[in-house]
């Protein structure tokens, strides 16, 4: 990982290879060199990657967990399903679950009326590492908890990783869309489940 200053670095990282963007609840896996990019504030990133398949991939974690509420469209949003999804994902494109290394980022403390250990930033973090724990998938690099948003740019052809810390000036933008997406996923919650009658 590579904790630098912007100037000239960014172009030099991406340079002659595909780009992509992921969002919250987003995740991308390529066999194509690529860099993915994403900017985090409480959520995670999980970067995982076969270096002699030079295969990987990264996701964006809003949630710790898997969603109680099989219908929702966005399931990648939680830890348990976006690393899940994002393994079989590697694997499918020719990665080999034995050479797996993960690269590990976010969980910022971004809501000063709510305890560190009862943010959601330190529970997106538990659960990313438990994951990849209980998994045998070893943790090579991380950058995780503060009170800073970051933005994170993956190679998915060498695993490398290039951070940013993002000025705090960015930070309400990043919690009004965390809080408008886990709005949207309380409302679909508890939104009445259609029934069926089976005759």
């Amino acid at each position: 990982m590579n904790d630098l200053p912007y100037s000239g670095v960014v172009s030099v990282f991406n340079s002659h290879r595909k780009q992509k963007s992921i969002h919250i609840g987003e995740l991308h896996a390529s066999r194509e060199p690529t860099v993915i990019y994403t900017l985090l504030g409480s959520c995670v990133a999980v970067c995982i990657f076969d270096l002699e398949a030079r295969v990987g991939g990264m996701n964006h974690i809003l949630l710790p967990g898997k969603p109680i509420y099989r219908g929702f469209d966005i399931a990648t949003s939680y830890g348990i399903n976006a690393m899940e999804l994002l393994i079989n994902r590697i694997m499918g494109l020719g990665g080999d679950r034995s050479r797996l290394l993960a690269k590990v980022f976010g969980g910022a403390h971004l809501l000063p009326s709510i305890s560190k250990e009862n943010g959601v930033g330190e529970k997106n973090i538990l659960c990313a590492l438990e994951f990849l724990d209980k998994e045998s998938i070893r943790v090579i690099s991380q950058d995780l908890g503060g009170y800073q948003p970051r933005k994170i740019f993956f190679r998915t052809d060498t695993g490398e990783v290039l951070l940013k810390r993002v000025p705090t000036t960015i930070q309400p933008k990043l919690i009004q869309e965390e809080q408008k997406l886990l709005k949207r996923i309380e409302q679909e919650i508890n939104r009445p489940a259609s029934v069926v009658l089976f005759k």
